[in-house]
């Protein structure tokens, strides 16, 4: 592993820890050139399907736009990086579960909005907007409708059990 600060090889491990379900392994490095400490994530290497675009492209499953667009979404907002690695975790879990060789980006958007719509509401508005193009304000105001009428029937004010309604559009938003 080359260090990300002099690019030397040598480092050796500080700490290893199993993380998210023992799923990955975090391993702690200090370079021995440089000194400097940084964190690998070793995870087992999965067939991960192609994603298709709306315009028909086909690119390979990419966690990290995943986990980018949930970034843009939650930025200031109280969710800690763990909380979003495991939902990018879930939903490449999700769709290498269903055994295609090419699923459909509306597919990888939708589980997104599913488990966001359980962590943070507004969060998932925001992702939602994005990903299903909202044109209006009017779309914004019903998607928020939806999700109180959830939280309320509920009958307390935490999130709503996940789902998601069918999408007005199959745009691809920052989750593909």
């Amino acid at each position: 592993m080359r260090c990300p600060y002099c690019a030397t090889l040598e480092n050796k491990v500080i700490d290893s820890r199993l993380s998210q379900a023992g799923e990955v392994i975090r391993r702690r490095r200090e370079c021995e050139a440089c000194g400097r400490r940084y964190t690998t994530y070793e995870r087992v290497e999965q067939a991960l399907p192609l994603v298709v675009k709306k315009d028909g492209r086909r690119q390979p499953f990419d966690r990290d736009k995943i986990l980018a667009g949930l970034r843009r979404s939650c930025a200031k907002r109280d969710i800690s990086a763990d909380a979003l690695e495991r939902i990018v975790d879930n939903v490449q879990r999700v769709m290498v579960e269903r055994g295609e060789t090419e699923i459909l980006s509306s597919h990888v958007g939708r589980e997104v909005l599913s488990q966001l719509e359980g962590l943070d509401q507004v969060a998932y508005v925001r992702f939602a907007s994005v990903y299903r193009e909202f044109q209006d304000a009017r779309e914004f105001v019903s998607e928020l409708e939806r999700l109180l009428e959830g939280t309320e029937a509920s009958g307390s004010h935490e999130a709503a059990t996940p789902s998601v309604r069918p999408e007005a559009s199959s745009g691809e938003g920052p989750s593909s």
